[in-house]
C-alpha cells in the first residue's frame, strides 16, 4: 500500500509552459521514436479490434458509442512514455522491460488501480451513452441504426442527441483530464497514493483553468486531425502528446529538491 505524502502545491502555469512542454515532447519523441510508435501502436491496434468486435456483435449503434468513449483511456497508455521521459531527463538507460514494466509505477499496484478507475469509467461511459441514443432512437421510432443511420443523425432527434451526447461526453472527458493530466505521470514518478495524485492533478487545474482547458482543448484537436488519415496520424501525435504532459507535469510539480 502506497503511502500518503503530503500534498504538494500545484505550480503556476502560462500559456510559455504549453508551448515548452510540446517542444520537448517533440525531442523525445525526436530523440527515441521506437518507443513513441509502439505504444501509439498498441493504441491504435486495440481501438481496432475494439471497433471489429463491436461491429461483429452489435453493429453501428455500439460502434458511435464505444468510438466516443475509447479515448477515455488513451491517458493510461501513455504511462510507457511517461517513463522514457523520466528517465531521459534523469540520464538513467532506456531498456524495454523497464519501459514496458512502467505499468507497475513504483511497485505498488497505484497505476494499476488507476487503470482499472479508468477501464470502469470507460464501462459507465458505454452504459450512458447507450442509453442516450436510446432515448432518441424511441424518440424517432426507430429500433436501432442500420442504413438510415445518416438520415438519423441529420434529423431533428439525431441532432438534438448529438448535441446531447456530445455535451455529455465532453464533460466526461474533461474530468478524466482533470483526474488523469497530472496524477498519472506523478504516479509513475513518485512513491505516492491514488487519491493524492487525483487530488494533487485535480487542484492543479483548478488553479490553472485557463491553461489547463486550453491543454484539454489542443489534446483534442490534435486527437481528431490525427484521426483523419485512417488514424495514421496518431502514430506521431500520441507520443508527442504522452511525453508533453509529463514535461508539464513537470511544470507544475517540479521534481523533489528543485
Amino acid at each position: 500500500m502506497a503511502a500518503a505524502v503530503t500534498m504538494t502545491r500545484a505550480g503556476h502555469l502560462e500559456a510559455g509552459d504549453l508551448r515548452a512542454a510540446l517542444a520537448a515532447g517533440w525531442a523525445d519523441f525526436r530523440a527515441q521514436p521506437l518507443f513513441g510508435l509502439f505504444f501509439a501502436a498498441v493504441y491504435v491496434v486495440a481501438g481496432v479490434l475494439i471497433a471489429r468486435g463491436v461491429m461483429a456483435r452489435g453493429g453501428l449503434t455500439w460502434l458511435l458509442v464505444a468510438a466516443a468513449g475509447f479515448p477515455l483511456i488513451a491517458p493510461f497508455t501513455a504511462v510507457g512514455l511517461y517513463e522514457v521521459s523520466r528517465r531521459r531527463e534523469a540520464g538513467l538507460p532506456l531498456r524495454w522491460p523497464a519501459i514496458l514494466g512502467a505499468v507497475r509505477g513504483r511497485g505498488d499496484d497505484q497505476l494499476i488501480l488507476m487503470g482499472a478507475f479508468l477501464f470502469v469509467l470507460f464501462g459507465f461511459w458505454v452504459v450512458l451513452a447507450r442509453g442516450v441514443l436510446a432515448i432518441f432512437l424511441a424518440d424517432a421510432g426507430m429500433a436501432g441504426l442500420g442504413s438510415d443511420a445518416g438520415a438519423f443523425l441529420s434529423s431533428g432527434p439525431g441532432l438534438a442527441m448529438l448535441v446531447v451526447g456530445s455535451a455529455i461526453g465532453g464533460l466526461m472527458a474533461f474530468a478524466v483530464f482533470a483526474i488523469t493530466v497530472i496524477s498519472l505521470p506523478m504516479l509513475v514518478d513518485r512513491e505516492v497514493d491514488v487519491i493524492t495524485a487525483i487530488i494533487t492533478s485535480v487542484q492543479t487545474v483548478r488553479a490553472n483553468p485557463g491553461v489547463m482547458l486550453g491543454w484539454a482543448a489542443l489534446i483534442a484537436l490534435l486527437l481528431f486531425a490525427a484521426m483523419l488519415p485512417m488514424f495514421l496520424g496518431l502514430l506521431v501525435v500520441l507520443p508527442v502528446l504522452g511525453h508533453a504532459t509529463w514535461h508539464l507535469y513537470r511544470r507544475a510539480v517540479p521534481a523533489r529538491g528543485a
